[in-house]
């Protein structure tokens, strides 16, 4: 069945009557017009959404020669022979129209000029793509694609939506694709033509005229194993994307406190400034960690049990370089590193005995994860706020003992 919203791809409103509308087993209803103005998925093209009367549709799926609307509610929303007012939600249904549109110039164009056939499309909320039967597009290529792709545009090429019978001998000429045919379709089969460029069977809808897609823009190429994926942008998704890019820049205009033609730059000099003084953070930190052990070791009397907390960041550096250091064998070692978050790491080191009684309890109170084995035990902890429990949970360990002896 050929469906009004296929009769005429700019008709934003129609009158139909329910001939089904049953419960559903994840709640609400489907509801089966004798036509519809709103699009069920197909074609690799995302289902309208719009409304019935009142009743918001976000999904419309196709069984068939029937088209399947989702209303959710407890109560049936219509019964068999009501006329119900359909209106679809245009901004979305003209969105898809320009990249469903634009993916059959791409898939055309890419096959006429380089013999790359199309895969499979995938339309997304943010940008679309084709998988290309081929392991490999060069940048000459898409600029060659794009910049014909947009010639097309600005002539205005006009595009055609015929109807057929599926035994019409039209449908097996050479010059008709049958890409995005449904398997399970029946029925009246649509022909969409772009004059001079392809015909090819689909059950989409799509502009008249190709000046309606305003313009095509390549993203980027996604290359993984036996994919090829050019990632593309159709009118207004570009002025969208313009928009948010100009935002950005504008942003970075006052972040780097100059113009875009500064920005590579101003980014290059302040990578560089991390740069150093992460080395410099590096060292200052070695060092640190250096009079840290150097600290304990010259202790007297010899502490049985140490404690070192850091809410600089996670990193390992301090920790490892205080370790290596580190000459008191028997002293029990209680270390955290972590931020503000509360979040961070833990090692205990001592005598295996220690950290058999001490490692389990010590990481409950912080909210940790993780094990000790042998003089070592290490974790993943969420609660550094816990670490004066902690801290108190040693000391009665080791006043204990001190009592036993």
């Amino acid at each position: 069945m050929v469906f009004k919203c296929q009769e005429d791809s700019f008709l934003t409103e129609f009158c139909s009557t329910v001939v089904a509308c049953e419960r559903t087993d994840r709640g609400g209803y489907n509801v089966i017009f004798e036509d519809t103005v709103l699009f069920p998925e197909g074609g690799g093209q995302p289902s309208d959404h719009g409304w019935l009367n009142d009743y918001e549709v976000k999904n419309v799926t196709r069984t068939g020669p029937d088209a399947i609307h989702f209303v959710e509610g407890e109560q049936a929303p219509f019964q068999i022979g009501d006329r119900v007012h359909q209106k679809v939600n245009w901004e979305r249904r003209f969105d898809h129209m320009q990249q469903h549109s634009g993916q059959h110039l791409i898939t055309a164009i890419f096959d006429r000029e380089f013999g790359f056939s199309t895969r499979s499309w995938w339309l997304g909320t943010d940008d679309s793509y084709v998988d290309l039967d081929t392991t490999d597009v060069t940048r000459e290529q898409l600029e060659t694609v794009e910049k014909i792709c947009n010639q097309l545009i600005v002539a205005c090429t006009p595009v055609t939506v015929d109807v057929f019978q599926p035994d019409d001998p039209a449908l097996k000429s050479d010059a008709t694709r049958t890409r995005g045919l449904p398997d399970d379709v029946s029925g009246p089969l649509r022909v969409v033509t772009i004059d001079g460029v392809e015909k090819n069977m689909c059950c989409g809808t799509h502009v008249k005229n190709l000046a309606q897609l305003q313009a095509i823009k390549f993203l980027n190429l996604e290359k993984s194993k036996n994919k090829c994926l050019v990632h593309f942008l159709v009118g207004s998704r570009i002025i969208r994307k313009l928009t948010e890019c100009y935002e950005r820049e504008l942003q970075f205009n006052i972040l780097l406190n100059g113009g875009p033609p500064s920005h590579t730059d101003l980014i290059k000099k302040l990578q560089t400034t991390v740069k150093a003084a992460q080395k410099t953070s590096k060292k200052l930190t070695a060092e640190l960690a250096l009079l840290e052990a150097e600290k304990v070791n010259s202790a007297e009397p010899k502490p049985r049990f140490y404690a070192i907390h850091r809410l600089d960041g996670t990193d390992s550096d301090f920790i490892n370089t205080f370790l290596r250091n580190i000459k008191l064998v028997d002293c029990f070692l209680f270390l955290t590193t972590g931020d503000e978050s509360g979040k961070g790491q833990l090692l205990l080191q001592g005598k295996p005995e220690d950290i058999v009684q001490l490692g389990g309890d010590i990481c409950k109170l912080l909210d940790g994860k993780g094990a000790g084995k042998g003089t070592r035990f290490n974790a993943k902890v969420n609660k550094l706020k816990a670490i004066d429990q902690c801290q108190k949970l040693i000391e009665q360990h080791f006043n204990s003992h001190n009592v036993e002896k």
